[in-house]
């Protein structure tokens, strides 16, 4: 494991679409099997970490990453919703969560909005409540929970105040 100095957090660019697609492969249904089942693990990894849907986010200038010994250990993904700025994807390898990574792979997110950006949103699924306990600590309140058939895919859509983050003294740099 790299120690969080060695953790890079920066702009992805055309030459990371396959590591990031290999992360998503590597990562998104051990993490999601056992919260919402196989079936909607396989269908995020198909539908949100296929090359054709990562190339356009990075094309756009969407995604950052984080990256270790020239592995990817964590992806972010920002994007629009209508006039709201939200964040899309946020997964942090589990061999680096509680280094912080995660943190600064949302401040690189931030950094990106144009300087009028006033809230930034995200959602999660209802089951991820490691997510939404990271969320609540970085400051983003529950807005609303669009429901599911199945409870543990209902969507929590959360918001934060980019203004107050400001106000209260918080710094977002881009490491």
């Amino acid at each position: 494991m790299a120690n969080v100095a060695d953790v890079v957090v920066r702009d992805a660019d055309r030459r990371d679409v396959a590591a990031v697609c290999g992360f998503g492969e590597a990562h998104i249904r051990p993490h999601y099997t056992p919260l919402i089942g196989a079936a909607a693990a396989d269908a995020q990894v198909r539908h949100w970490w296929n090359e054709s849907q990562i190339e356009g986010a990075v094309s756009a200038g969407l995604v950052v990453v984080a990256e270790a010994g020239g592995c990817i250990v964590g992806v972010g993904q920002r994007g629009r919703s209508g006039a709201d700025h939200v964040v899309y994807k946020l997964y942090v390898d589990p061999a680096h969560r509680g280094q912080r990574v995660g943190p600064r792979l949302l401040q690189a997110l931030i950094a990106q909005l144009p300087e009028d950006a006033e809230r930034l949103f995200l959602e999660h699924f209802a089951a991820n409540e490691r997510a939404g306990a990271f969320y609540d600590r970085e400051g983003f309140v529950v807005e609303r929970v669009d429901p599911a058939p199945d409870p543990a895919l209902a969507v929590v859509w959360r918001v934060r105040d980019l203004h107050a983050a400001a106000d209260a003294g918080e710094v977002f740099v881009s490491t």
